[in-house]
């Protein structure tokens, strides 16, 4: 307990806009919004991006600069106008370093590692549909592989509507229970998981010869776990040889990069500095439970704060999101609980009930850590502390991911998790220190605090709202 008191702003010590990322070194970015929404409650991401190209000595005319507009891509005029349709008017940080070395030709694996909301589906979106031949539109050309139905369905939107004005463009996903699992994939972009693709292979109902791109979100999550992991070699086996290969995630443990640098060989790589990972906008706070069975009462107090914007509760098991669901129903609040236990269509029912707004707390498991983008989520509670499997070690990784569903595109937002006895503090203090996180400590004890501070950020909309003129891209 000891090192998570030390990286702890106390009450009396905490500024009025404390924040946990470190000081950048870098030039200041625009920050990327979803737009066309409400530009208020927006910050400035601040961040450096690090490259690393494949054969830097090998090849004098590597493209190793950054672009300051989309119209420097030289990208086809429907593109452009489907950035222009959605308000997208200046790359973000990543998207300027990363795009050019993407888009050159002979086209060469990029392995790309950025912080939520900082642009990285709309950079290989943009990369996909700048590869793909239109006049050939039922002929399987790029394949974007997710590790749920849930984010593949977000991916498979984003392409259409990035590129809603190029004519003929057909995105099919290829999750459980898609209709190509019966008819045949046949869409020039395919977006899926990795199990349903090899089936849909298999029986020879998804053409992977003509493959020109293979994108893998998440890619930390999909190649280290040992059965996504595999499918995904397996995926790899299938296509042709000469296909460029492009690896996304907001984190890249040293094991899964050694292993994704074999996986896309002599690839280009950009990256954070590993104090810049946390998201800036994020006011990262833990309550201090007195025991397991209060945990669920300070949740309940909570409640009000976490239907101000829409929320995330993060808990640990299936059993628990449905229990936890159950009895704040009954106690009168409404809330939903989406896990891996529901059936796709009733997943997708839940995830659309939530972007619209209609229910506004969500209880859900990792299932939605990672890759979810709903932009009106302005707090993630860790109900329970993020650990790896069934260990007593935490997962920095995935609370990085868990956090990452507020704060989106630069906007405020809050995180709070709870901690009630020796290990959960060792986990989020190991965590804390893992990536440099100054805590704001928070009392059930000081409701009138408690409430103040996290109501201060998420209101903060106006204080923002100077900030961020011009829309960028997500």
């Amino acid at each position: 307990m000891a090192d998570l008191a030390s990286r702890i702003t106390k009450p009396e010590e905490t500024p009025a806009e404390a924040t946990p990322a470190t000081p950048a070194t870098e030039a200041k970015a625009e920050a990327p919004v979803d737009a066309p929404t409400d530009q208020n409650n927006l910050i400035e991401n601040e961040y450096e991006v690090e490259v690393k190209l494949s054969d830097l000595q090998n090849d004098t005319e590597s493209p190793l600069y950054s672009v300051q507009s989309f119209e420097e891509l030289g990208l086809p005029k429907p593109i452009n106008d489907g950035l222009l349709a959605m308000n997208f008017k200046k790359p973000s940080k990543i998207q300027e370093r990363a795009l050019p070395l993407m888009l050159s030709n002979p086209p060469r694996n990029m392995i790309a590692q950025s912080q939520s909301g900082t642009g990285k589906t709309a950079a290989f979106v943009l990369t996909v549909l700048s590869r793909i031949d239109l006049s050939k539109s039922r002929q399987p050309q790029a394949l974007i592989l997710a590790p749920s139905r849930e984010l593949a369905r977000q991916i498979q939107m984003v392409v259409q509507t990035i590129g809603q004005f190029c004519e003929n463009l057909v995105v099919e996903a290829a999750i459980p229970g898609s209709i190509g699992r019966d008819t045949g994939v046949q869409g020039s972009v395919v977006v899926g998981t990795p199990g349903t693709v090899i089936d849909l292979v298999r029986r020879r109902a998804l053409n992977v010869s003509g493959l020109k791109v293979l994108v893998i979100d998440e890619a930390d999550n999909m190649l280290d776990q040992q059965g996504l992991g595999e499918q995904c070699v397996r995926v790899k086996a299938l296509l042709p040889k000469d296909i460029q290969i492009l690896l996304f995630s907001a984190t890249f443990p040293e094991r899964v990069m050694a292993y994704a640098e074999r996986y896309a060989p002599n690839a280009n790589q950009m990256k954070l500095k590993q104090q810049d990972l946390t998201v800036k906008g994020i006011s990262q706070m833990y309550m201090d439970c007195p025991d397991q069975d209060q945990k669920y009462d300070i949740l309940c107090k909570l409640y009000g704060l976490m239907t101000i914007g829409s929320s995330v509760i993060f808990v640990r098991t299936r059993e628990s999101a449905t229990e936890i669901q159950k009895r704040m129903e009954a106690d009168g609040h409404k809330v939903s609980a989406l896990h891996g236990a529901h059936e796709g269509a009733s997943r997708d029912s839940l995830l659309d009930d939530f972007r619209s707004g209609r229910s506004k707390v969500l209880i859900t498991t990792n299932v939605l850590a990672r890759g979810i983008d709903v932009s009106s989520v302005s707090m993630v509670i860790n109900y329970d502390i993020p650990m790896k499997g069934t260990s007593n070690e935490p997962d920095p990784e995935t609370y990085l991911h868990r956090i990452g569903r507020t704060g989106r595109f630069g906007r405020v937002g809050v995180s709070i998790s709870f901690v009630y006895d020796g290990r959960s503090f060792n986990a989020l203090s190991q965590i804390a220190e893992h990536y440099g996180i100054d805590l704001i400590q928070l009392s059930p004890e000081d409701w009138d605090y408690t409430e103040k501070k996290v109501q201060d950020v998420i209101k903060s909309t106006r204080a923002k709202a100077d900030y961020a003129p011009n829309a960028t891209s997500g």
